[in-house]
């Protein structure tokens, strides 16, 4: 029997069809029109062509791709290993490595690069103490390097929680038929595990890619004289020595391209792999135990304990008494007083109140487009899902000026105000819950609505109390990761906020750049024990280590 599709939930894709295109189609073509569009009216490529004449600009787009190639290359070879191990045998403490993992991926990425400079940097303890003990010069924590060792440490741990899921999907009777074929350790390693995981590993591998090449703090902190594509784009368009509004969305454009190319190729390359498996038989963990036991608990813990030395630091060095831009001796509780008479509790709210506020609204955007994708399949719904996916492959800094060109003017003039914020939170981090909805609610029969109706529940509440229930797992695990990423975001919100919309992450972002590192230390402390709480919380919860990315 024909559906009528003529209904409410008709409706609901023409009105969410209309919000995305005055939310994100209608300030990207506002970002294209101001990139060809001169003053006088004209059209004109002239800003592409400025790009591509100065050999210093293209120079940060392939700065860029060896940072960011590099950073991914290195998570896969150090976070498949830990994710091996971990789901494969029983590790003492796993819990703990699993909680660390998590903590260290989603902590705001500058604060990183932030805490290595303290440790590392010219007068860091670490770099003081080993020329002192040693007569040994590490190598500098600035330029190149220092970036991509900050970030292969930040973004391990996504390849680690991806391939969680993949491993546990893996069944165990292939384990063991491939090991009565004389095929074990390493070599079942590569030949089998790598091969059934390889469409895990291409979708982790497009998040790093992503979350690496739209990075903005870390290049900003660390990078000195190595400049990235995102510092350039935040530089021309709101640049302490000018700005250049035309030739900033000329890169806006450029990054989109660059960024699409990249996520089609990667689709492209997933297709290659369209196998799905299923874990009949789950992996049975064996005890590490000997020499090979030691060596991976050794690695496992050596690895999360190195990467969340950044985050432990800085709650350290909040107590620490300081001096302008130098650490003294002692402990007290300054730091904090200084935050509280520098806008800390002002900050702390309107990080609270505009989290909050954008993770409702994801949350029922979310669900509502998992719905009309899963259960009125169509061109319109999934022309919604399409459109609700671009900010996934849209540097931060792109939507946070495509907004800015949109709203920013009367007769909006939305310009640093929290609805603006909200808007390019609410942009920016929805496909993490719409993707995990959408994955919960394809595994529900649609069986289970119509029993629920045909005895005698309306539709409305058939979805209200059975259809968003039961997805509430996949809800949950995308709405966390969402309010992790809103709570520590930068790269949009350094251009859109002001003074009093500013959010913790922006004022501890504000005050490293000032050079008072113990007020900054005291908002990324608070920062960090907030991201902490909000992980601990959602796996007291769900009760689960699964966090669907």
């Amino acid at each position: 029997m024909k559906k009528n599709r003529m209904d409410g939930w008709f409706i609901v894709q023409i009105l969410m069809l209309l919000v995305f295109v005055a939310v994100l189609v209608y300030p990207l073509f506002g970002v294209i029109k101001q990139a060809v569009i001169m003053e006088d009216g004209s059209f004109s490529l002239e800003q592409f062509g400025k790009f591509f004449a100065n050999s210093y600009n293209y120079s940060t787009i392939l700065n860029s791709f060896k940072i960011t190639i590099l950073v991914t290359l290195l998570t896969l070879v150090i976070g498949i290993p830990l994710s091996y191990f971990y789901c494969f045998y029983r590790l003492r403490g796993a819990k703990i490595i699993f909680v660390i993992s998590i903590l260290c991926c989603m902590s705001a990425p500058f604060l990183g690069a932030y805490s290595w400079v303290m440790l590392l940097g010219r007068a860091g303890v670490i770099t003081k103490f080993i020329k002192a003990t040693l007569g040994i010069t590490l190598p500098s924590i600035y330029g190149f390097g220092g970036i991509v060792f900050t970030q292969t440490l930040k973004f391990f741990p996504l390849v680690f929680i991806y391939m969680n899921g993949a491993f546990r999907n893996i069944d165990n009777t292939l384990m063991e038929a491939s090991a009565n074929m004389g095929c074990t350790g390493v070599k079942r390693l590569v030949n089998v595990v790598m091969q059934l995981s390889m469409p895990t590993i291409l979708a982790a591998s497009l998040m790093v890619f992503m979350r690496t090449f739209a990075d903005f703090g870390t290049p900003s902190v660390l990078g000195e004289g190595y400049k990235t594509f995102p510092v350039l784009l935040y530089n021309e368009y709101l640049g302490e020595t000018g700005s250049d509004y035309y030739f900033a969305a000329a890169l806006s454009v450029i990054a989109v391209l660059v960024t699409a190319v990249v996520f089609f190729l990667q689709k492209r390359a997933t297709a290659r792999f369209s196998f799905s498996i299923n874990a009949l038989h789950p992996i049975e963990k064996k005890k590490a135990k000997g020499i090979g036991g030691f060596l991976m608990h050794l690695y496992s813990y050596g690895l999360c304990a190195v990467a969340i030395l950044p985050q432990v630091y800085i709650i350290y060095l909040s107590f620490r008494n300081v001096r302008g831009a130098v650490f003294g001796e002692g402990f007290s509780l300054n730091n904090y007083r200084q935050a509280l008479n520098k806008k800390l509790v002002q900050a702390s709210v309107n990080t609270v109140v505009m989290g909050v506020v954008a993770l409702l609204l994801i949350i029922v955007i979310a669900v509502l487009i998992a719905y009309v994708v899963v259960r009125r399949s169509g061109v319109l719904s999934h022309s919604i899902d399409t459109i609700a996916m671009l900010p996934y492959i849209m540097p931060g800094a792109v939507i946070g000026i495509a907004l800015l060109i949109a709203y920013g003017p009367k007769p909006f003039a939305l310009t640093g105000t929290m609805t603006i914020l909200i808007l390019s939170f609410v942009i920016r981090r929805m496909p993490y819950t719409i993707r995990s909805a959408t994955a919960t609610l394809v595994q529900i029969p649609m069986s289970i609505e119509e029993a629920a109706i045909s005895l005698g529940a309306s539709k409305p509440k058939t979805f209200a109390r059975i259809t968003v229930p039961m997805m509430s797992n996949g809800i949950l695990s995308g709405a966390i990761l969402s309010w992790v990423a809103i709570v520590t975001e930068l790269s949009s919100s350094v251009i859109l906020y002001s003074n009093k919309t500013s959010t913790l992450t922006m004022q501890a972002y504000i005050y490293i750049g000032r050079g008072e590192y113990g007020t900054a230390a005291a908002f990324a402390a608070i920062l960090t024990v907030v991201t902490a709480i909000s992980l601990l919380i959602y796996i007291a919860i769900s009760k689960t280590e699964d966090v669907k990315l």
